[in-house]
Parts: C-alpha cells; structure tokens; sequence
C-alpha cells in the first residue's frame, strides 16, 4: 500500500503548497482521493500515469478539495481517454461537473458515471475481488465523506518444500491458493494447512478530512493502519476550531489513540504557520506514532 500526497495544505493559495489531493496505490488500484486545484499538474509532475485513475473520491464541495476536477476529466478527453471514470462526491457534483462541460461546448468520449451521495451513514461505495471502500461520515461546514479503504484477504500461499514433498501437480497449485486440499493417487488427502501458508495480512487506509473533532467516527476506523486526519490548527488557533469545523493537531492524535490505530497521518494545515513541525511535536503529547504529510511525500505501508 502506497500514499502519495499531491497536496495537503489548506484553502489559502500560495506558490509553494498545493490543496488537497492525494493517490491511494491498493491492489493494483490508484485510487485519486479529493481533486484541489492544480491536481493534474501535481500527477504529471510525480509521474503518475492518468489512465491508471479510474476511481476519484471527493469529501466534500469546498473548492480546495474539487476545483481540480474539472480541469482533470477535460484532460483525460484530451487524451482520447477510453476508460470509464467513476466520481464518487456529494449530489450536486454531477450538476456542477456537466454544467462546466455543457457551457465549454466540451465532452467526454469516455463514460462518466457519478455516485453521488448524501447519507449521513457510513456506506459501501465500491467494492471488487480485491478492496472494499466504505464513507466515514465526518462533522463540517457542509455535508462531508472521509472514506474508508479496506484491502479483502487474498490467496494462501503455496509452502513450496511441501508441496515439492508431496509432488503435488501444478494443475493443483490454483486449488491450493484457494483453501482446497488435495487428493494423492494413492487416495491419502493432503491438508491445505500442509500444503500452504497464509495470506498476505491486509491492510486499510481511512481519509479523514475535512472535519472538526467528533469521536463519533472512531467506529468506523478501529485498528485502521494507516489514518490520515486533517489538523488545521495548532492549540494556540484551537478557538477557532468550532467556527470553521476544523481540528487541531492534538484533536487528531486524540482520535488516532481512541481508534488505536497504527499510524496517523496529519494534513490540511493552515498557511499561516511557517513550520509544520510543531504539528508532530503536539500530536506526539497524545499519540506516538504520528507522519506529517507534505506535498510531494511519499509512504509505504
């Protein structure tokens, strides 16, 4: 599993930070979540290659975290792009897209499809053999997603010494991966405990951003391995946390111990600040395990 940031700085513009939009590399997926302005320069300038995104996931309908959409789908036409695309987003965000591409006299030789959501309970938004992705219902100025990845259990493993001891056929070797136990000549059953080893663990990325303090989605990310959280403030700027329905760096930590996750991941901080370290340095009062993201950084988990 890989986290590239291609922005994580809030609304505010500025030459030298990017808003929010980040890649999810999960069984063999990239996945776009949150689409800020600038966003396709961001992918072209860290090599990510547009055809492989077909899944875009956007929180919310604040500009900093969509504005980059537009300019996205438009340059995927350019491309002759052939592919579906898929926008999971808010409703109205399809109105907004087709209205953009409808008053530019534009159109996609591609299919399009929108998801658009307006529960206010967590649910199942795409799922295939390999990962499941769930919404995190999250508490700000407007209706807002986090979203939940979850990678399912893949195939066993074959224990090689094993099966070259027993000289099982690799006609078999498909059986095995999947769970099935294998029937000798001689009519002695070989166990799939004998013959494999098992799977790779899975493991799950939750997007939290953005949002104000709200205990309510600790559910939703128990044990997750990897949870990205917006810290916008620090604790001197913690008074304006309520108005703005944003969090504070410790506020995240907070959530990261509760859910007892792995790793948390802070984002969306405020340009007012010259450093992001002191960022880490509070979270680190509550939770140990604490990144900062940036833009351009990279994680492998």
């Amino acid at each position: 599993m890989k986290l590239q940031i291609l922005g994580c700085y809030a609304a505010t513009p500025r030459t030298i930070t990017n808003p929010t939009s980040q890649v999810l590399e999960m069984k063999n997926h990239l996945f776009l979540i949150d689409c800020g302005e600038g966003t396709q320069v961001q992918l072209r300038k860290h090599k990510i290659k547009f055809s492989r995104i077909n899944h875009i996931f956007i929180s919310h309908l604040h500009g900093d975290h969509f504005y980059g959409l537009i300019g996205l789908i438009s340059t995927f036409m350019l491309l002759n792009r052939e592919n579906d695309l898929h926008v999971y987003g808010p409703k109205g965000i399809k109105e907004i897209i087709l209205l953009q591409l409808r008053a530019s006299g534009s159109f996609t030789g591609y299919n399009l499809y929108f998801h658009e959501l307006e529960s206010k309970e967590s649910e199942l938004i795409f799922e295939d053999d390999t990962v499941v992705v769930k919404t995190i219902p999250l508490n700000h100025r407007v209706y807002t997603n986090g979203f939940l990845f979850q990678e399912k259990l893949g195939k066993r493993h074959l224990n090689i010494e094993a099966v070259a001891k027993y000289k099982i056929e690799k006609v078999y070797f498909d059986k095995i991966k999947a769970g099935g136990s294998v029937t000798l000549d001689s009519g002695e059953v070989i166990g799939n405990e004998l013959l494999s080893l098992p799977p790779d663990p899975t493991k799950s990325y939750a997007f939290c951003s953005d949002t104000q303090y709200d205990e309510s989605i600790v559910p939703f990310i128990k044990e997750v391995d990897v949870l990205y959280h917006e810290a916008t403030f620090l604790d001197s700027e913690a008074h304006y946390t309520e108005k703005t329905k944003h969090a504070t760096a410790k506020e995240a930590a907070q959530i990261a111990k509760l859910a007892n996750v792995k790793q948390l991941i802070l984002g969306h901080y405020s340009t007012r600040y010259g450093s992001i370290e002191p960022f880490k340095t509070e979270a680190q009062t509550i939770f140990e395990n604490v990144l900062l993201a940036d833009d351009g950084k990279e994680f492998e988990f």
